[in-house]
Parts: structure tokens; C-alpha cells; sequence
């Protein structure tokens, strides 16, 4: 073991014997010094004794905190004067890693892995049918339908009685709130209707974005606060999966580090309340399309963002296997001139998740993020397609771009239901190929399938 000694006027090199006994020799007078580094991690020293009678005044460190003694305002030293100093380290005891303190039982882990891979099982995605009140209001304005309570429930009716071969396509269904405790035209109530397909229920259970002081009006999301509890009670009503959304943007400075590590924060911390529940966390840490810049900086920023999410999640000790990705795809600004193509979006996303999203996620879901329909399935399938490895099930978490065509054929109408069911199942078909790289488009889209459904600065 060696330490470099270093004296105000010249510089010694001393050996410590195996007790880390250090002997400083033929120092002149005047305010001696000490200053020692060593290769050890640490701070590797503890405890500085010295033979001498004088007194000494010391600072501990190593390579990352020197170590530095001194003599304050003593007599001038005659030559040969000995100082011994007794140099103990923390190396004198047997170390131990940092310990991981049990947080989920065998039996939790097993529930959480098999609800995530029920979800994303070969085929499968999610319905992502959690529209807030005054999303839901939106939608329904653009085909003259009054926002409504029992407006909202006949269509979400619609959605969740298709014909039972939807379960084929669709794996999870995400309930806002007051859809959870809505019943069908049959009287059950809609978890209950989705569960007999075979189809698991969850719960989004953020609480919206709030600003970030100091920043280009980035946000956070709010709702921790009796978030726990929350997530206890949704357990209990039938749910087995949430979701949270975070959402940041591009721009001149954006996303800042504040805001990529205040929302991986955020992220890492619902994701851990929600397993000590028995819930599986959908993290969704969604870049928003807008703006002008090219596909290369839309990569960059998302690497950065997931890179700095999974960090936060392996720091809050979070199950990935019992957890799941929604991230944006992508793809370049909604203002970008330049226009790509579904395989450069798809090398290029495939080549962002490899480089940030450990193998043990069991499926990453994709939010269409105001793509069209049918430009989020052929979007899906490239990627499906790409010639690199995927360790993970690629698949959708899909809104609008499972909703639109329905919509348009349903415009308030009881009449229109079944036609609207059929646009669905159609639609959740599609992205079922899609999401094992089998979708060969037969015939053109239809027009409400081709319709961006973009809106700038969403809010869901």
C-alpha cells in the first residue's frame, strides 16, 4: 500500500507497512504537512495517532478526500526529528455491499410478473380508455355529441361489449376513474364486462401535470399525495394495473435536466406504491410531438429521458418485471418539413429502447401520440419488423388511435352501434398484427383512419 506524502516545499514517497504505520524523516522547520492519497475507494481512512507530543490538527480524506496533518505554530524541528503517524482504515473490518431491504415477497413479484405478461401476451396491447372529463368532452364536441355522463358511458359501453374475440387483440383496458364504477346497458358493471373477455382492468391514478418554477413552462405530475391508499381500494374494486403520465417537451433547452429528473423522480416513486398494492406500474414518460425538430433530436432527448427514468426506478427498488414502458415513438416534430418513413422511425426507436430499457421489462406499449390510425399500426409493424434484437414485447397502448374510427361511425346514434363496435374490433385487430410484425394492409385506409389526430400541447 502507498502513499505519496507531501511536504509544503517537496514532495516524499513513504511505504506503510501492512498497519498502515506511515514515518515522516528530515522535515525542516516551519508548519509541517502531510497530505496522502491513496488507490483505495473510500474515505478508506478512519483514525489519525501520533507519537508526537505535539498537537496535531487533521483532515481526513483519500483519492476522493485527501488526507492532510499538521503541526499549528510549533518550534522549529531540528533534523531527524521522527513523527509517527497510526493510520487506521475502514479496510480493518470486512466491507459490505449496500443492502436491498426486502420490499415485495416472492409471491407479490410472481403476481405482478404474470399480470404484466397477461397484458402483453403475443397479439395483445391495451386500450387505453381513460380519458378525463373534459378529454372525453373533446372527443364528443368533434361529432356533436353533448358531453355528458350517460353519453360517456354508452360509448365506453360500446368499446367494452364488442364481440368477445376483441380479448385476441386486447390484453389491458386503462378505466379513468368514473368509468370504473359505470355499468353496461346489462347492468354489470364495466370491470366486471371486461374481465369475463379474459381482459385485465386498470386505473389511471395521477391527479394532471403541475409547472416547474424556472423552467420554459415544463411540468411535472402531481398526485402522490394519498396515492397509496388509493391504489389499496382500486385493488380491491378489480384493477391490477395503472397508469401515470409524465409529460415533456422539445424545445430551445428542453427538456432540462430539472425536468427529466423531477418526472423520473415521480415516475419511480408511483411505480413503487403501486406494487406495494399489488399493482402493475404502466411508467409513461411521454415527449410530446410538437415542434419542428428532425427525428436525430427526437432520439437524443428520449434516450436521455429513459435513460435517467430507469435509473430512478432501479434506485426506489422497482420490480421490473412486474412493470411496464409507455413511451412516445420516435418520431419527428409535428412542424418537421422533413417526413419519414415507418422504418426510420422504427430503427430509430428500436435503437433508443435497446440503449435505455433493461431486458426484464416484459413489454413496452406505445402511445400514438396524435399519429392517425393507420400511421400508428404501420408505425407498430416496422418496428416489429426491425432487424435487431427485442428483448421485449413491442406493442400499444393506444387511445385516439383505436377510438377515432368508432367514433366517426358511431355520432351519438344507437343506431350506429354495431358499426361502431365493428370499426373497434377492426382497429384492435389490426394493431394485433401489428405488434408481431404481420400486418399487410389489403385495401386503403379508411379516411377517419388517415385523419391526424394531433393536438398541440395535449393534455389527457
Amino acid at each position: 500500500m502507498q502513499w505519496l506524502a507531501n511536504c509544503m516545499k517537496k514532495k516524499t514517497q513513504v511505504e506503510a507497512d501492512p498497519h498502515h504505520e506511515v514515518r515522516l524523516c528530515g522535515f525542516g522547520g516551519g508548519p509541517l504537512g502531510l497530505h496522502c492519497d491513496t488507490r483505495l475507494p473510500g474515505p478508506a481512512l478512519r483514525h489519525i495517532t501520533s507519537t508526537s507530543p505535539k498537537p496535531l490538527s487533521t483532515r481526513i480524506n483519500t483519492t476522493l478526500h485527501p488526507v492532510s496533518v499538521f503541526y499549528p505554530d510549533h518550534p522549529r524541528e531540528e533534523k531527524g526529528d521522527r513523527l509517527t503517524l497510526q493510520l487506521s482504515s475502514q479496510f480493518d473490518k470486512p466491507l459490505k455491499m449496500t443492502h436491498q431491504f426486502p420490499g415485495l415477497s416472492p409471491e407479490q413479484k410472481k403476481e405482478l410478473s404474470d399480470i404484466a405478461q397477461r397484458i402483453v401476451a403475443p397479439g395483445k396491447g391495451i386500450l387505453a380508455a381513460d380519458e378525463s372529463t373534459g378529454t372525453m368532452g373533446k372527443r364528443l364536441q368533434k361529432i356533436k355529441v353533448e358531453n355528458t355522463e350517460e353519453n360517456r358511458r354508452i360509448f365506453r359501453d360500446i368499446l367494452f361489449s364488442s364481440d368477445p374475440s376483441i380479448a385476441n387483440s386486447i390484453g389491458g383496458v386503462i378505466f379513468f376513474h368514473e368509468t370504473l364504477y359505470q355499468k353496461s346497458d346489462s347492468g354489470k358493471l364495466f370491470p366486471q364486462v371486461v374481465k369475463e373477455k379474459g381482459i385485465v382492468v386498470g386505473i389511471k391514478v395521477d391527479k394532471g401535470t403541475a409547472g416547474l418554477n424556472g423552467t420554459d413552462e415544463e411540468t411535472t405530475t402531481q398526485g402522490l399525495d394519498g396515492l397509496s391508499e388509493r391504489c389499496a381500494q382500486y385493488k380491491k374494486d378489480g384493477c391490477d394495473f395503472a397508469k401515470w403520465r409524465c409529460v415533456l417537451k422539445i424545445s430551445h433547452g428542453c427538456p432540462s435536466a430539472l425536468a427529466i429528473a423531477e418526472n423520473a423522480n415521480v415516475l419511480a416513486r408511483y411505480a413503487s406504491i403501486c406494487q406495494q398494492n399489488g399493482l402493475v406500474p404502466i411508467v409513461e414518460p411521454e415527449i410530446l410531438p410538437d415542434g419542428e425538430h428532425d427525428l436525430k433530436r427526437c432520439q437524443y432527448a428520449t434516450e436521455k429521458v429513459l435513460a435517467a427514468v430507469y435509473k430512478a426506478l432501479n434506485d426506489h427498488h422497482v420490480y421490473l418485471e412486474g412493470t411496464l414502458l409507455k413511451p412516445n415513438m420516435v418520431t419527428a416534430g409535428h412542424s418537421c418539413t422533413k417526413k419519414y418513413t415507418p422504418e426510420d422511425v422504427a430503427l430509430a426507436t428500436v435503437t433508443t429502447l435497446r440503449r435505455t430499457v433493461p431486458a426484464a421489462v416484459p413489454g413496452i406499449c406505445f402511445l400514438s401520440g396524435g399519429q392517425s390510425e393507420e400511421e400508428a399500426s404501420l408505425n407498430l409493424n416496422a418496428m416489429n419488423q426491425v432487424p435487431l434484437h427485442r428483448p421485449w414485447k413491442l406493442t400499444f397502448s393506444y387511445g385516439r388511435a383505436l377510438q377515432a374510427s368508432a367514433l366517426a361511425a358511431w355520432v351519438g346514434k344507437v343506431a350506429n352501434k354495431k358499426a361502431a363496435q365493428e370499426a373497434f374490433c377492426t382497429r384492435a385487430k389490426i394493431n394485433g398484427l401489428a405488434s408481431k410484425g404481420e400486418y399487410k394492409p389489403a385495401t386503403p385506409a379508411s379516411q377517419a383512419a388517415m385523419q391526424s389526430l394531433y393536438t398541440a400541447s395535449y393534455v389527457y
